[in-house]
């Protein structure tokens, strides 16, 4: 008898065992999904404002390369972008980006409403994080067009590349699309950001003529100095800082943390080396260190390192960084001798540079770290190193095409560039009615 209760005992212990333990279990498990969610969360949140805050590196960096008279201007247009991307890429460009579609474009989820996330995180969080690349995308455009555009052309500009221009391209690529399907590959917006706004620049720079004074009679050219080195480095130490948002935050989540470690350390690498080479080739050609080719360097290998930067070892990175400094260098000798007057070098830092990054993602990637197909140098052949370059083309064949379009509609409507005598006293007073630096006395001379 005394046994027969002993297994009673034991047998009414298991079952308690499976109806209390086994919900706590549960809960636990629950909870920790929720966290790892949070997280995710978190992180993903924490990129986005460093990728809001590259909206000041670049107003820094476009306002010290350009001339004190135009400086409010440049920086009102980058203040008036991020509103404009944010507006449309709310209510039309999330839905022609992430929305359910064809391999074009998407067309579901306008205003958000019906939308869904991208990611294992709230919706809220990865549009926000996505329209701030949007916003990237479209200021990159400021600096090419700088000193001689006028601002109501520049808004509706930004607003068009934010809401649909910019959101057809990010839909191939990360939105389901036509290049997805393919395995194109960009990590971060080598090509979806960097190459859509750097190739954006050069077609509207193209059609809105050099700066007064830039090229003389016989085609060389003159050099324009910008107001404020020291403006310009802060921008560009500001960018740097916000790609660690930009590159890492891309993975959309924290998982062990190799992956954000990865894009991490590729990111500075590239960048740094970039900055190195970009001095030594300038050095060597001029005969003096220039900062500001430096830095245009470093921001050269950044964009470059956009597309690659989960794909490939820091080796690489270092290379596709230092081939970037290199290509900034030629981009820009290369502008000056066709006439395109691009004051910041928008398109040699992420036009040239965007379809670089995006072909080295061809050459370096490998499939161990999450590529389709091993890159040219691990022995994959030109499988995807074709693939990245027909992507590539595509992107700026049709960015060559739209805004060309959208730059001639408006310059034949309410015009692109600002009267001559405008352009000679500044934009800071012809557009806004106001100085940058107040108390200094302007002349105004040809």
């Amino acid at each position: 008898m005394n046994k027969f209760f002993k297994i009673l005992l034991v047998g009414m212990i298991m079952m308690a065992s499976i109806f209390l333990i086994s919900p706590l279990a549960f809960a636990a498990e629950t909870n920790m999904a929720e966290v790892i969610r949070g997280v995710d969360t978190l992180w993903v949140l924490i990129a986005a404002f460093l990728v809001f805050f590259m909206q000041a590196g670049f107003g820094m960096v476009e306002a010290g390369f350009i001339r004190a008279k135009n400086t409010c201007n440049i920086l009102t247009k980058n203040f008036l972008d991020f509103c404009m991307a944010s507006l449309g890429f709310f209510v039309f460009g999330y839905a022609i980006m992430f929305g359910t579609g064809n391999g074009f474009m998407g067309h579901s989820g306008w205003f958000l409403m019906g939308a869904k996330s991208g990611a294992d995180i709230p919706l809220a969080a990865f549009w926000l994080f996505q329209a701030a690349f949007c916003g990237a995308a479209a200021t990159i455009v400021a600096g090419g067009m700088a000193e001689r555009m006028k601002f109501p052309a520049y808004l509706i500009y930004s607003f068009l590349i934010s809401a649909f221009i910019y959101p057809i391209v990010g839909h191939w690529v990360w939105g389901g699309g036509w290049l997805s399907s393919i395995g194109f590959a960009d990590f971060a917006g080598s090509t979806v950001v960097h190459a859509v706004g750097g190739v954006a620049a050069l077609i509207g720079t193209i059609l809105l003529k050099p700066r007064l004074g830039k090229f003389n009679t016989d085609g060389t050219p003159n050099a324009i100095a910008g107001h404020s080195i020291p403006l310009a480095s802060l921008g560009v130490f500001i960018l740097w800082f916000g790609w660690f948002g930009f590159n890492p935050g891309s993975t959309l989540g924290v998982g062990n943390g190799d992956l954000i470690a990865r894009v991490a350390i590729n990111t500075n690498l590239a960048a740094a080396t970039g900055g190195i080479m970009a001095m030594i080739v300038v050095w060597r050609m001029f005969g003096k260190p220039d900062l500001s080719m430096a830095m245009n360097g470093a921001l050269a290998g950044l964009v470059a390192i956009t597309a690659p930067c989960a794909f490939v070892d820091p080796w690489a990175a270092i290379v596709i960084g230092g081939i970037g400094g290199l290509l900034v260098v030629g981009g820009v000798v290369l502008l000056d001798k066709l006439r395109i007057d691009d004051p910041v070098g928008a398109f040699p830092v992420h036009g040239i540079n965007g379809i670089w990054g995006t072909l080295a993602v061809g050459i370096f990637g490998q499939k161990a770290l999450g590529l389709a197909n091993e890159g040219l140098i691990y022995g994959g052949g030109f499988s995807q190193l074709g693939i990245q370059a027909l992507g590539v083309f595509c992107v700026a064949g049709f960015i060559l095409l739209t805004m060309g379009a959208v730059f001639k509609v408006i310059d034949s409507t309410i015009g692109l560039r600002v009267s001559r005598e405008e352009e000679l006293r500044g934009l800071d007073i012809g557009e806004h009615g106001m100085e940058s630096y107040a108390g200094f006395q302007i002349f105004v001379t040809e």
